[in-house]
């Protein structure tokens, strides 16, 4: 008996930890694999000087599809991420607020929210999708099977823009650990390369794990 209590109160003690670290424990992104895990996806990744933005331009990456009903990417995620959201007939939010894990911050409206890319488009454009088929480029700028999504305050979102970890890492240090985990699943999962500097920064961010 003492053994399961042991374990109960340990389990209770991670899943607090795990709260505290990464803000209130809220609706967010699928979990990105585990930081060995992605160690190893960071590992087999290829390392090389990134591209240029020649010929960049958001519409190669067509943005919000229709992806149920009337609602769709943007307005998703706004749904998915909130918290108390109701919408109209539109799919467009009437109420809710949305916690920023980015900048720890609550936004209490939704024109107050971006749907930020962990990894921005321009720099999958730079990484090797820039020779990809339009239809993947769509893939990519609307998925929500993987952590490619997240609902975040504006100012948090075009502070980061379009850059890479070296230049740029969420203000709220204690998510470090898992946006690197989710920019890591992500590159992976594209075959996405990455500068030296980017990879020695995501190793950086996820010693803190």
């Amino acid at each position: 008996m003492r053994r399961s209590i042991t374990a109960a109160v340990t389990a209770l003690a991670a899943t607090a930890a795990f709260t505290l670290s990464a803000g209130p424990a809220l609706a967010y992104p699928p979990t990105p694999p585990s930081a060995s895990t992605a160690a190893t996806q960071l590992a087999s990744l290829t390392v090389k000087t990134e591209g240029s933005t020649s010929g960049y331009s958001r519409d190669l990456f067509p943005h919000w599809i229709t992806q149920s009903g009337t609602c769709d990417t943007r307005e998703q995620v706004l749904k998915r991420d909130g918290i108390g959201v109701t919408v109209n007939s539109s799919c467009q939010p009437t109420a809710g607020r949305w916690y920023s894990v980015y900048d720890a911050t609550y936004v209490e409206t939704s024109s107050g929210v971006d749907i930020d890319h962990i990894v921005p488009l321009a720099e999958a454009w730079k990484s090797g999708a820039n020779a990809w088929t339009t239809a993947r480029r769509q893939e990519f700028a609307n998925n929500l099977t993987i952590a490619q999504l997240i609902a975040v305050s504006a100012s948090s979102n075009r502070s980061k823009g379009d850059q890479d970890p070296s230049e740029w890492q969420p203000p709220n240090a204690s998510v470090h650990c898992i946006y690197a985990r989710e920019w890591i699943w992500v590159k992976y999962t594209y075959g996405l390369s990455l500068q030296s500097a980017e990879k020695t920064a995501l190793q950086q961010m996820l010693a803190t794990c």
